[in-house]
């Protein structure tokens, strides 16, 4: 009877503070949806268990175990009376009281103050603990696949040298069995000469004492070393937790003339190769590359008696090769395809297709050399659309002591201006949406900024959406619009716990971390209610305001921290895990630091309230 009504309104208001993220947008919708989905469906049942299963269970326990004394009145203890004496002190003397409230907010001012002074980083997401991790090498466009080998050797030489690698894989001139990773980004079109991929398979994560991040960080170095050396563009790719995207950092060039583009798009790698923190730079722009091509002579084909077809097929079986069948081995449980064409040595140029012996219609043997005209031209370059507009992309990825793309974006912002400058373009940059007009030179930030910038919205859309209903449903139970005002006081208050834990774990400051922010501000909202509807209750049993606000304080603290240690246990099982740690972080510090300061503030503040306005209830 006397906690059931605050119990009710606190269900509520927990489930109003969750609710909203079942309807962020994007590709973190449904990421995000069972949680607010799932837990306030567990706490309605909770409130049932709580009305009916609860009560029943106490009553059989308490026939068992009859208590000696129902009728004593409960000793408080030495911190109850320390803190009747000192909310006397604060809620009697005007300065103690401005100068408490004084501190609450220096101390919000000073946990806030850790986010612009980057000891508290903003990611999307935190980087996992994966098994494995992949290194990507593009050597300059028309090298052999046997020198590709031999690059992709040396890089996997030095793989070979970590202690947590149990098994390095190569593939050359052939894409690596693609995951997550290579579908997003499209590895499996590796197929070209000059292209490899090395994997790197790790021991079991409970086998080693670094975690795969801290691996592929470590040995970026040594591997971009030894790349260095056959001239190659590398990656070291890490198996992504999310976002799916092309790269940490995507630079989206767009423009209506594709040689001004190009010449942008490498000046900004240049740009980026000298920017600290930023590292594997790389593009989708094609070196320029010379191409020969045979084209049949027509006259001498026909003087020949040779259809030109029939010459075009030879060169095509010298180079490209043609199934010649199957041979069947015993040993074996499918048949190897025979495949006719020259040795790869031959294949590397043209001399030896040139030489291949031909036989006319008239019986004269020829060499397909006399029949064709060698042309020397250059390779068409690949061309990218986005949005039926094309671009030119420029890609890279993060790491040193801010390993989050929103730094790199505040660090990169002017030099690329300075850049367009340089080039005489009128560059836009766009970090929001995208160019207009086709017709238009501009930088789009794409990759997981757009990620980010996007969750963070919604995000922070269903939080002001929390803080409305929150509101709202405060307002019709206590019939006051003020109160509510003192009731939410706390919210902000669990940044005073949250940012300082995110910055003594190290942790970033992630999308799971606003989901604990928000959730734990329904939680908050509830030990506050409950305080003041207990005031509310001991005044209109004819308590003085001073009494009746000190009361609370100390004969609710006990269920306040009992609901504040069961958030910390719950919290506890996901602390260490990769992904979810920020919203351990947010649960537990937020629920611990607003407990202990909303039990001042909240009645503090209600003071205050009823003193000045003695109606607003």
């Amino acid at each position: 009877a006397e906690v059931g009504n605050p119990t009710m309104l606190a269900t509520w208001a927990v489930i109003a503070a969750i609710l909203p993220m079942a309807f962020v947008r994007g590709l973190m919708g449904p990421y995000m949806r069972p949680i607010p989905v799932g837990a306030s469906m567990a706490m309605l049942f909770s409130l049932a268990v709580a009305f009916v299963v609860s009560p029943w269970a106490f009553a059989k326990l308490l026939a068992l175990f009859p208590p000696k004394d129902c009728a004593a009145d409960h000793e408080e203890g030495r911190l109850d009376r320390l803190y009747r004496r000192l909310m006397g002190r604060v809620l009697d003397h005007t300065p103690t009281r401005a100068g408490v409230l004084a501190g609450m907010a220096g101390l919000l001012l000073a946990a806030a103050a850790l986010v612009p002074l980057k000891a508290v980083t903003v990611k999307m997401l935190p980087f996992d603990d994966k098994d494995e991790f992949e290194v990507v090498l593009t050597l300059p466009e028309g090298t052999d696949a046997a020198t590709t080998r031999q690059a992709a050797a040396e890089v996997g030489g030095v793989l070979r040298a970590l202690p947590e690698a149990r098994a390095v894989t190569e593939y050359v001139a052939a894409a690596a069995p693609y995951s997550f990773n290579g579908l997003v980004r499209h590895y499996f079109l590796r197929r070209r000469p000059n292209q490899a991929d090395v994997v790197v398979n790790l021991a079991d994560r409970h086998a080693r004492s670094r975690r795969s991040h801290d691996i592929a960080k470590a040995a970026r170095p040594a591997v971009a070393e030894a790349a260095a050396r056959w001239k190659a563009r590398v990656q070291v790719v890490e198996v992504p937790p999310g976002p799916p995207v092309l790269s940490t950092l995507v630079f989206e060039v767009y423009g209506p003339d594709a040689a001004k583009r190009a010449e942008f798009s490498r000046r900004l790698m240049d740009l980026l190769k000298k920017t600290d923190g930023v590292v594997d730079v790389d593009t989708y722009l094609a070196d320029a590359q010379p191409l020969k091509r045979l084209s049949v002579d027509r006259a001498k084909a026909t003087l020949n008696g040779v259809p030109p077809a029939a010459v075009a097929q030879t060169a095509r079986l010298a180079l490209d090769g043609l199934e010649a069948g199957l041979a069947h081995d015993t040993g074996e449980p499918e048949a190897t395809e025979v495949r006719l064409r020259l040795s790869p040595k031959d294949r590397a140029g043209l001399a030896a297709t040139e030489r291949m012996p031909f036989l006319s219609a008239n019986g004269t043997l020829l060499r397909l050399g006399e029949l064709v005209r060698e042309e020397a031209l250059s390779a068409d370059e690949p061309v990218h659309r986005k949005n039926q507009r094309r671009v030119s992309y420029v890609i890279a990825d993060v790491a040193g002591a801010s390993e989050s793309p929103v730094y790199a974006l505040l660090a990169l912002k002017d030099p690329v201006d300075a850049l367009a400058g340089e080039l005489g373009l009128p560059m836009t940059q766009y970090f929001a949406s995208y160019p207009g007009s086709a017709s238009e030179y501009a930088v789009k930030w794409d990759g997981e900024w757009q990620i980010t910038y996007e969750v963070f919205r919604d995000l922070g859309a269903a939080f002001a959406l929390v803080m409305v209903l929150i509101y709202v449903i405060v307002v019709g139970w206590f019939r006051s619009f003020l109160v509510p005002l003192v009731i939410m006081t706390p919210i902000p208050l669990t940044l005073v716990g949250i940012l300082p834990a995110h910055w003594a774990l190290g942790a970033f400051f992630t999308a799971t971390s606003m989901i604990g922010f928000i959730a734990g501000a329904g939680i908050v909202v509830r030990n506050s209610i409950i305080l003041v509807d207990f005031i509310e209750l001991r005044l209109a049993e004819g308590m003085s305001l001073r009494d009746a606000v000190i009361d609370a304080g100390a004969v609710r603290f006990r269920p306040m921290l009992l609901t504040a240690a069961a958030v910390v246990a719950g919290a506890g099982v996901i602390l260490f895990d990769p992904i979810f740690q920020g919203l351990a972080v947010s649960l537990i510090a937020g629920e611990v630091a607003s407990t202990f300061l909303s039990r001042t503030a909240v009645p503090v503040l209600y003071f205050m309230l009823k003193s000045r306005f003695p109606e607003a209830s």
